[in-house]
């Protein structure tokens, strides 16, 4: 791949003309996230603007239900022709089953199990119930995918080379937590370089607020870019 299309820009806004702008300032971006936010206050608007540009879709939704209903989200979701879509690993094995074969009659879709997200530490999953720490509970969660028919992962930018350990290179890994030397580590608890992770292993990097909350969102993307390259 390219390193502009390893990138991939999240459009978390509150209101459509925003996010839409930032999209017509990336003209080198390929790749953008619609997550939750945006989804449900104009997602199909920016959908379709994105589209309408010949970007790649990240549908981030995170689907964690019954079996069923996954299944359901999921062939839902098919319409607007995602390039990613997430589901909670959590939600066990069955689950992930019905949700990539949801998804099977859409071959270039790849559906994404998140496993910790990037703002839980140890002790947030122990304060959860979870016995395993971070690094442990995601390795775990990645088997309990790729014994589940998955091949493609969110995780932390810290939990990359385990996952490179012990699974080799079958898993396609999208990290958020992303965070340039130069930006500030927000509400990240588990965060890297945008360097430091593609030297990790990592496929795809998920970055927010560098970008989007930058005075030259351009400038930055591309300074990410350069540090990739």
């Amino acid at each position: 791949m390219k390193p502009e299309e390893k990138l991939i820009i999240a459009l978390d806004f509150d209101n459509f003309e925003s996010a839409g702008e930032l999209v017509e300032k990336l003209e080198a971006a390929c790749f953008f996230k619609v997550g939750l936010q945006a989804y449900l206050q104009f997602g199909d608007r920016l959908i379709q603007f994105l589209q309408e540009r010949n970007k790649q879709l990240f549908l981030d939704l995170k689907f964690k239900d019954i079996p069923n209903t996954v299944h359901g989200a999921v062939s839902s979701a098919l319409k607007y022709e995602p390039d990613f879509l997430t589901i909670h690993l959590t939600g066990g094995g069955e689950m992930i089953r019905k949700a990539v074969e949801a998804a099977a009659s859409r071959p270039t879709l790849a559906v994404l199990g998140v496993t910790i997200l990037t703002s839980l530490s140890d002790q947030d999953l122990e304060d959860t119930g979870m016995a395993l720490s971070t690094r442990d509970a995601v390795l775990k969660l990645v088997g309990l995918g790729l014994d589940n028919s998955l091949t493609s992962f969110v995780c932390s930018p810290l939990e990359i080379a385990p996952i490179r350990e012990k699974y080799g290179d079958k898993p396609v890994l999208v990290t958020p937590g992303i965070r340039p030397d130069w930006s500030v580590k927000g509400d990240q608890k588990r965060v890297f370089t945008p360097r430091m992770a593609v030297d990790a292993g990592s496929d795809y990097l998920v970055i927010g607020r560098p970008v989007t909350k930058a005075d030259n969102p351009a400038e930055a993307f591309n300074r990410i870019l350069e540090e990739i390259s």
